[in-house]
């Protein structure tokens, strides 16, 4: 096993006079299958082709865009595993100073919109050299898509970046067939029939087919509603069984997104993971202090793809899919006793998940022949009936783990659903799940207490978390361990008001939950809940949504969720006068806060005017 090369010493030292591809990527190089750009690149290195990786190049010059020379079959850019947006400023839009994917976690490596920026510098040195963009930051900007970051709804980034083909999803089925077209001599624009893609045509060069037409970008500019009509209409086609090919207008030009490629299927996903992975990243980055993004994930294992969760403020459903797939048993037992050859390895696999870790079902059989339900959702508001739930074959694999000769523990620490396990009548898996699989604290993500605002979410209610926290602790005192659950929790997504922010200030007072950390809603690109808080309408009925945009509104809601800290007290008390409900402030157990020093009503109210003094009245005369 080896490295790709990284520069052209590396390429030559091969006996490379030349690449195949050039994979071009925002973050440091890590050879990790928890890092895309390690997965596509070792499927093109298994197929025969021959790749060299070009890690945060510097995209003012053209220098380390060229050093392999052209590729024989073309560029290939990913602007990383997120969003280079979202990886360079909070929600607040300020530039973070760490970042988790670069050698040495310091931020500045790689340029906002790296695609756009990597594929503009490559098309000025190579304007003919074939140009495929994929990775998170594409597939989420596929179409016009609002930007949170300017504030403006952006054309798809196609347009921008002059790509030639865009592939959305998880991407390994449609690069190999693109590479070996390509490979057999065919143009670029002999690859449009395939799943999985989107690509750009003039008007008056498409063929009418069976296709569902978008608002254009010019209208999602113009009426919000029209977005919010968009944004449906994408979510609603993103399934490899029932999708429909999608256009959309962009002045002269139409974006043509293919039907989305089918999932992998467990034997191709066995295969995906037992490529030859270094599991690390290169030599070169140790004095730089190596890739903080690998700690958290050396020693995890992937054991599923999708999620039916579907959450409005996840991204998941439109770039991975809704439909789950899992790897085999011993795909997976191979992955961890290969582990133990590891000088790194200390007896502890950290993680046994994936984008929900307790799914190894499809949501029904139904699901298979027709697809996930168009505008449904398979857990939300409520489960549906025809949802099969079991984690026996889960189950079964973790007991596998655990006894692997030099296992010591197997955690879970990717999110599990909660209101998933509650539907299933045996409490084994949540029984070995506390005894064996938890560090003292399991994590789990309710998001709020009020109703109104979960719909917006697309979650359960909150009486499934309530019911969940009973077994739970139920179990944990039956084992008599002393374990904890600590709940996501999120203020101002879409929906939320002030009194709902109230009525979670007041669920966390009564669970004795205390947030260290509160997570503002981040508008990232591709979600229904981003449409939201665009356009202040839900796409699912039309109707209008409260959105809480100023600081002000958004930092009460923080407060509210932290009304335990002192520094608060002012903001949480201005909260409570505004919602209504003074009643909260004062020193009985039900009340968030006492008043304000030398106040007895939190000390925001107005003040009686006083009469104003006669400065000349010690002048006056005596009546």
């Amino acid at each position: 096993m080896a490295y790709l090369p990284m520069n052209r010493d590396e390429m030559l030292s091969r006996g490379w006079n030349e690449v195949d591809f050039v994979y071009v990527s925002g973050d440091s190089y890590v050879d990790h299958p928890s890092f895309g750009a390690a997965i596509i690149t070792r499927v093109l290195e298994d197929c025969g082709f021959r790749v060299a990786f070009l890690a945060q190049p510097d995209w003012r010059s053209p220098r380390e865009f060229t050093q392999f020379g052209k590729p024989r079959l073309g560029f290939m850019v990913s602007a990383g595993n997120i969003d280079s947006m979202v990886a360079h400023y909070t929600v607040a839009k300020r530039k973070r100073h760490d970042d988790a994917y670069t050698a040495g976690g310091k931020n500045g490596k790689r340029p906002d919109r790296a695609v756009t920026v990597y594929c503009r510098m490559i098309r000025k040195c190579y304007p003919d050299s074939p140009l495929i963009i994929g990775g998170l930051e594409a597939s989420l900007r596929r179409f016009a898509h609002y930007d949170y970051w300017s504030d403006t709804v952006m054309p798809s980034i196609l347009f921008d970046s002059g790509a030639d083909i865009l592939v959305y999803g998880m991407g390994e089925l449609q690069t190999m067939e693109i590479a070996r077209r390509l490979h057999e001599g065919y143009p670029v624009e002999a690859l449009q029939d395939i799943r999985g893609i989107c690509y750009c045509v003039r008007t008056e060069d498409y063929v009418p087919q069976s296709a569902v037409n978008l608002p254009s970008y010019e209208r999602v500019c113009e009426s919000k509603r029209d977005y919010a009509v968009a944004a449906r209409k994408e979510l609603d086609e993103a399934d490899a069984v029932r999708g429909k090919t999608l256009i959309q207008r962009h002045g002269k030009h139409l974006l043509v997104q293919n039907p989305p490629m089918q999932p992998l299927n467990t034997e191709q996903l066995d295969w995906v993971y037992a490529l030859p992975y270094m599991r690390w990243y290169p030599p070169c980055y140790d004095a730089l202090g190596g890739v903080p993004g690998i700690a958290e994930v050396e020693f995890s294992v992937t054991h599923n793809r999708g999620c039916f969760g579907a959450c409005n403020f996840c991204s998941l459903a439109f770039h991975q899919g809704r439909a789950v797939t899992v790897r085999s048993e011993e795909s997976v037992v191979e992955e961890v006793k290969g582990f133990l050859h590891n000088p790194h390895f200390k007896g502890y696999v950290s993680d046994v998940g994936g984008p929900t870790a307790n799914f190894r079902l499809p949501s029904c059989e139904k699901q298979k022949q027709y697809g996930l339900c168009k505008g449904k959702k398979c857990l939300a508001p409520k489960p549906c009936p025809q949802m099969q739930v079991s984690h026996e074959d889960y189950l079964h694999l973790l007991r596998r783990l655990r006894q692997i000769d030099g296992i010591k523990k197997v955690f879970i620490r990717s999110g599990i659903r909660f209101d998933y396990l509650m539907e299933d009548e045996s409490d084994a898996f949540l029984s070995e799940l506390v005894a064996h699989h938890i560090s003292g604290q399991l994590r789990v993500a309710p998001e709020h207490c009020s109703a109104a605002v979960l719909d917006k979410m697309g979650k359960p209610h909150i009486e499934a978390y309530k019911r969940f926290c009973r077994r739970f602790y139920a179990l944990t005192g039956q084992q008599h361990k002393e374990q904890y659950i600590v709940p996501y929790l999120m203020s101002s997504h879409p929906g939320a008001k002030l009194r709902d922010a109230v009525e979670l200030a007041l669920f966390c007072k009564s669970e004795k939950i205390h947030p260290k950390q509160v997570q503002d809603f981040y508008p990232t690109p591709g979600t229904i809940s981003t449409a939201m808080f665009y356009t202040e309408i839900d796409p699912y009925t039309l109707e209008p949504v409260y959105v809480p945009k100023s600081e002000s509104d958004k930092a009460m809601q923080r407060a509210l969720l932290q009304y335990f800290i002192p520094e608060n007290k002012p903001l949480v008390i201005k909260a409570l006068i505004k919602a209504g409900r003074r009643d909260l402030i004062g020193s009985s157990p039900k009340c968030l806060v006492t008043p304000m020093a030398g106040t007895t009503d939190g000390g925001y109210s107005k003040r009686k005017p006083q009469p104003k003094k006669n400065k000349y009245a010690r002048y006056s005369r005596k009546k």
